[in-house]
C-alpha cells in the first residue's frame, strides 16, 4: 500500500493535451493568415515563421507527454489512448508545417479560391479539436462527455465537407489547368490540405472511444 502511494499517479495530461491543442489553432490560425495574405512576400513569410514555431512548440508538448508516459504509474485514461491522442494531435501541426513548406518550396505564386476554401475548413476543424481536447478532464460530468461527442460530430462533417471541395477542386483542376507543372503544385497542396481535416478527424474518433469508455 505504501509502495502505490509512492509511485506517480496522474501526471498533467489534461493540461498538456490543452496547451498542444491551442498550439493547433495557434499554428493553423498562422497558416489562414499565410494564405490570405501569399501576394506579399514579407508577410507571407511572417505567418509562415509562425507555424514553424507553433509546430515546434507543439513538438515539445508531444515529448513531454511521451516522456510523463514512462514515469507515471496510474494515468487518468488508457495509456495507449494518451499515446494515440497527442501522436495524432502532433500530426495536424506536421501537416500545417508540411502545406507551408509545400507551398515555398514548389514557388506557388498565388492562391486559389479551393485553397482557401480548404484552409478555412481546416481552421474550423482545428478549433474545435481544442474545444474536444478542454473537456477530456470532465469527461465524469454528462454535459461535459455530451459536449466532446457533438463537438466530434461537427469535426466529421468539416471533414465530409473538405472531401467535397477537395474532390470539386480536383475536377476543376484537371479540366481547367493546361500548365502541367502548376496542376502538379496544386494537386500536392490540395491533397495535403485535405488531409489535415483527416487527421483532425482521426482525434476526433479516439476521444469519442476515451469519452465511451470513461464517461
Amino acid at each position: 500500500m505504501i509502495f502505490g502511494k509512492l509511485l506517480p499517479r496522474e501526471g498533467n495530461f489534461f493540461e498538456l493535451f490543452n496547451q498542444h491543442g491551442e498550439k493547433i489553432v495557434e499554428g493553423a490560425r498562422a497558416f489562414m493568415a499565410m494564405v490570405q495574405n501569399y501576394s506579399d512576400p514579407a508577410e507571407r513569410e511572417r505567418y509562415a515563421v509562425q507555424v514553424d514555431a507553433a509546430e515546434r512548440q507543439a513538438d515539445k508538448i508531444t515529448a513531454e507527454v511521451n516522456r510523463l508516459l514512462h514515469k507515471t504509474f496510474i494515468t487518468p485514461i488508457d495509456r495507449e489512448q494518451i499515446h494515440s491522442l497527442i501522436n495524432a494531435m502532433d500530426d495536424i501541426l506536421d501537416l500545417l508545417q508540411d502545406s507551408s513548406e509545400t507551398m515555398s518550396l514548389y514557388d506557388v505564386r498565388s492562391m486559389t479560391e479551393e485553397v482557401e476554401r480548404l484552409t478555412d475548413l481546416s481552421v474550423k476543424c482545428c478549433e474545435r479539436v481544442r474545444h474536444a481536447v478542454s473537456l477530456l478532464a470532465q469527461l465524469s460530468k454528462r454535459d461535459a462527455a455530451e459536449a466532446a461527442i457533438k463537438t466530434c460530430e461537427e469535426i466529421d462533417k468539416l471533414e465530409s465537407d473538405a472531401d467535397r471541395v477537395m474532390r470539386a477542386a480536383m475536377s476543376k483542376l484537371f479540366r481547367e489547368e493546361e500548365d502541367v507543372r502548376e496542376l502538379i503544385k496544386l494537386k500536392a497542396i490540395y491533397e495535403q490540405l485535405e488531409a489535415i481535416s483527416d487527421r483532425c478527424e482521426d482525434v476526433a474518433n479516439l476521444i469519442e472511444g476515451v469519452v465511451l469508455e470513461n464517461s
